[in-house]
């Protein structure tokens, strides 16, 4: 080979690092041979002694020019000669070198042969796209299949539901309804063009131009099912409709959201987008049991579906987010924020937002869209004649528990319309019956709109009663007729109840105890003294409320606030007008229980109205003293179901209505108790003892049932627009209200009403009808039933206020004794007479003989408003007019009197 072709032959030494490979080379035997070197035409270049280590006669030089290039030409030349590289067994130094089979074929080439390192795991670009072509190919196959086996839902034929059967609570039948399907199919040319506008504009606006999926939704939807997060529906339009047409099958799974995808993808490439929107319209449930378009017209509007305009299209489009919540009819017994108030502003936000869509994406003119600016005039919703009288609030309240304790019952709402539900209540049938008649009995003889237009129009009742050993709801009356009256009055009225608060603050002041006003507010907080019924506080009309500390209480503008009695009248022992609470509650005196609940705690007085069974959302605020003289709206089953906590001895159990449901494939749910303790059998008991007072000999009398224990107090609110009486046997606990609500104009305004002159009386007590419906009620619910007496309380608590002891006059025997004179206990009379700023003051209880810028609510005869707000002047004893109120309707001033 000529010289010039040869290649240059390496430097000698090359460095110092070419230097240390060469000495190592030499002495070490450890840098041999170049890696990969493997006797080809290549090694040509410089002779190979593989004994030595060295390149050539003095190993002055390296093939290819490094390491990389060596490997690359191992490569080329088949793989590398076993034991010739650095490190092998063979290596330099160590023996002779063989050449390394040729590595096997392997499908799946990973780890990766011929590669080191981490280059081992790094997967090659042809195992990459044939894993990905594969995956894909799999998904279309199964996409394939899934797809072939779906087919095109028919609207009539599959989307169907059962009635619910409902039964009383000995088992016999009450009746079946609920689950009826209430549909009509109409054609796309009877639904107005505004209707299928209105919801495509607020649903899915690309309908007509969408595959009939939303990926993005779906993925959603799939992701929160499979970790249990919350379930959603289908995003647009098709599958919603698809949804809708498979009512037999809503269960909220993976494998259920897969099926419906495919069947939404086949509805969407297979059927007409008009029918596909018929199909929906014909198949969404807008409530009120109507299922369909067609329904839903007659449902709200008593009309044809063809004959809607755009603002009834409009407001039906908002039905179809949800009719418990839209409804302006309001659906209170399924959850108490649906109440018609909160329905319809949401209604009409909903309605207003599809108009303003309809325009903006041009299916409707600016002109059209200004004629729409209220919600339609709707129709009553109650058409069911089978639920008429009192059957369907038993229905109702039925099927609120379920929902509400969807929890432990498992069955939804969705799943209660479908139907198929066996449910045993706990209504008693002759009880039902029993109290419909006491009220009717009281309504027929007393209240005459006809003849007392002014004062007897709106009038309401109520009541509940309910077992004390179990929380069982026995007997509802909910209003006149299901059919006709929109709210549930034994379940939510808004109507306060008075006095029949207080039993809760005296079960607070002898559970919890009134504070020391000689400590400072911690150490107050934690030493307190346990009250007994004989504790004697004020009684005095127009009393200076004062802080447990003894500070005068004053409202938020400095103004200090005199606490009246009803009618104006003080009770107790001048001068002071010391009482006991015994004859307080029984003569229900407002002043000594405002300065009770004070001294107490108005947190521990609400604490006992909770742990005696009363909900959180029916409490007024504790900012002010009126707290504790009933301000407050609870239910009449709520009412009913706390003192039954006293009848059981401080046992609670929450009031339930239903005690099993089954299906055709067996029991879903039976009712387990779960009894409480909220008050000791001491402090419960001698609730009961003070109450029994009342019934015996107190505000009412008209409740007495001759050979019977009973407890009770009767309630009277501020500017008497409600009346209450509550009580108890050791068998059953009721609660009877009676109040003037205007409710008409579609509940658009709900204004309590003063009850003067009603029934032709000059003024509605607890005392008066309620009493004598709940005596006419109970005589006939308990009759054959044993009379029982209420346990005997044990002595609780000390005597707060305690009467000074008189001085006693020292007898002939003991002068004669020389027995030495006990020292006399200070009178009244030995202390100087206060002046008319100041206050006669017991331990814990005031009387004030004077006072300013004071004032009693609404007359002071009876609570104020549920957080009614300040005077807007100083308030006088009569003042009524000047109130304004942050809660409810605004039925008095924050310190009304709660009268008997």
């Amino acid at each position: 080979m000529s010289e010039h072709r040869r290649k240059p032959q390496q430097p000698q030494g090359g460095g110092r690092a070419a230097a240390r490979r060469g000495q190592s080379g030499s002495s070490s035997g450890r840098r041999a041979a170049p890696r990969g070197a493997t006797g080809s035409p290549a090694d040509s270049y410089g002779s190979t002694s593989y004994g030595s280590g060295s390149y050539g006669a003095g190993g002055e030089g390296r093939p290819y020019g490094g390491r990389a290039e060596a490997r690359r030409a191992a490569q080329r030349t088949g793989g590398r000669r076993r034991g010739g590289g650095p490190g092998g067994p063979n290596g330099p130094g160590r023996g002779r070198g063989r050449t390394a089979p040729p590595a096997r074929k392997r499908f799946i080439d990973y780890p990766r042969a011929g590669k080191y390192g981490w280059q081992r795991w790094v997967p090659s670009w042809k195992l990459v796209s044939g894993l990905f072509i594969g995956f894909i190919g799999s998904l279309v196959a199964v996409a394939g299949i899934g797809y072939a086996m779906v087919s095109v839902p028919n609207v009539a034929q599959t989307a169907t539901a059962q009635n619910n059967v409902y039964e009383w609570s000995d088992g016999t039948p009450m009746v079946a309804t609920g689950g009826e399907t209430n549909r009509q199919i109409v054609n796309l040319s009877q639904i107005p063009e505004a209707m299928r506008w209105a919801v495509i504009s607020q649903e899915n606006k690309t309908f007509y131009t969408d595959s009939g999926i939303d990926p993005k939704g779906i993925a959603r939807a799939v992701f929160n099912m499979a970790t249990g997060g919350q379930t959603q529906g289908g995003s647009t339009i098709t599958q919603q409709y698809v949804k809708n047409a498979r009512l037999d099958d809503q269960s909220q799974t993976v494998s259920r959201k897969f099926k419906e995808i495919f069947i939404s993808i086949k509805v969407g490439a297979t059927v007409k987008k008009d029918d596909i929107l018929a199909g929906y319209l014909n198949s969404a449930y807008y409530g009120r049991g109507a299922y369909g378009i067609q329904a839903a017209a007659r449902a709200y509007f008593n009309k044809e579906a063809v004959k809607l305009d755009p603002g009834e299209c409009a407001f039906l489009a908002a039905m179809l987010k949800g009719a418990t919540y839209y409804d302006p009819a309001g659906s209170v017994s399924i959850d108490p924020a649906a109440t018609p108030q909160a329905n319809a502003r949401r209604a009409a936000a909903q309605m207003q937002d599809t108009l303003d869509k309809m325009v903006k994406y041009g299916h409707l003119s600016a002109a059209e869209r200004a004629k729409y600016t209220g919600l339609p005039h709707w129709e009553n919703p109650r058409s069911n004649t089978r639920l008429s009288g009192q059957i369907g609030y038993l229905v109702d309240l039925a099927n609120s528990y379920l929902v509400a304790h969807s929890d432990e019952t498992g069955i939804t709402q969705e799943k209660l319309q479908l139907g198929g539900y066996t449910i045993k209540t706990t209504f008693d049938k002759t009880k039902v019956n029993q109290l419909k008649s006491a009220v009717e009995k009281v309504q027929k003889a007393n209240i005459k709109p006809k003849e007392r237009p002014d004062t007897d129009t709106h009038v309401q009742f109520g009541g509940a009663s309910v077992d004390p050993a179990t929380g069982a709801i026995k007997a509802i009356y909910g209003g006149e007729d299901w059919t006709k009256h929109f709210t549930d009055n034994a379940d939510a009225t808004g109507a306060q109840v008075g006095s029949t608060f207080k039993p809760f603050v005296l079960a607070a002041a002898m559970r919890d105890g009134v504070r020391d006003p000689h400590k400072d507010p911690v150490q107050a907080q934690d030493e307190r003294t346990q009250v007994s019924p004989k504790s004697r506080f004020s009684g005095k009309n127009k009393l200076k409320i004062k802080d447990y500390d003894g500070t005068v209480w004053k409202n938020e503008k400095g103004e200090e606030w005199l606490q009246t009695n009803d009618g104006n009248e003080s009770y107790g022992t001048p001068p002071n007008y010391m009482i006991d609470l015994r004859e307080a509650m029984r003569e229900s005196v407002n002043s000594a229980f405002v300065q009770l609940g004070l001294d107490v705690g108005l947190d521990k007085v609400k604490q006992a109205a909770l742990d005696a069974g009363l909900k959180e959302d029916s409490l007024a605020g504790t900012s002010y003293p009126s707290f504790s003289i009933g301000i407050s709206d609870p239910s009449a089953i709520r009412m009913a179901g706390a003192y039954a906590t006293f009848a059981a001895s401080g046992k609670q159990n929450e009031p339930f209505s239903v005690l099993e449901v089954k299906s055709k494939d067996g029991p879903v749910y039976e009712h387990k108790s779960n009894t409480k303790q909220a008050f000791t059998a001491a402090v419960a008991d001698n609730v009961t003892d003070v109450l029994k007072t009342v019934v015996e000999k107190g505000t009412g009398t008209n409740a007495q049932l001759p050979g019977r224990d009973v407890a009770g107090k009767t309630g009277t609110t501020d500017g008497n627009k409600s009346a209450w009486f509550v009580g108890y046997t050791p068998q059953l606990s009721t609660a009877i209200s009676m109040f003037r609500l205007d409710d008409n104009e579609k509940n658009k305004s709900r204004t309590f009403l003063e009850m003067y002159g009603t029934g032709g009386q000059k003024k509605i007590h607890g005392a008066s009808f309620p009493a004598q419906i709940w005596h006419d009620y109970m005589f006939q619910a308990l009759k054959g039933q044993p009379a029982e007496p209420f346990p005997t309380p044990e002595p609780i608590g000390e005597i707060v206020n305690a009467a000074p002891s008189p001085t006693p006059t020292p007898s002939a025997t003991q002068s004669q004794e020389s027995s030495p004179t006990p020292t006399p206990t200070p009178s009244a009379t030995n202390s100087p007479s206060p002046t008319p700023s100041q206050s006669n003051c017991g331990f814990f209880g005031c009387s004030d003989t004077g006072g300013q810028n004071g004032g009693n609510g609404n007359g002071g005869n009876d609570t104020g408003g549920t957080g009614g707000g300040f005077p807007s002047s100083t308030p006088t004893a009569t003042d009524t007019s000047t109130q304004s109120t942050t809660r409810g309707n605004g039925n008095g001033g924050f310190f009304g009197g709660t009268g008997n």
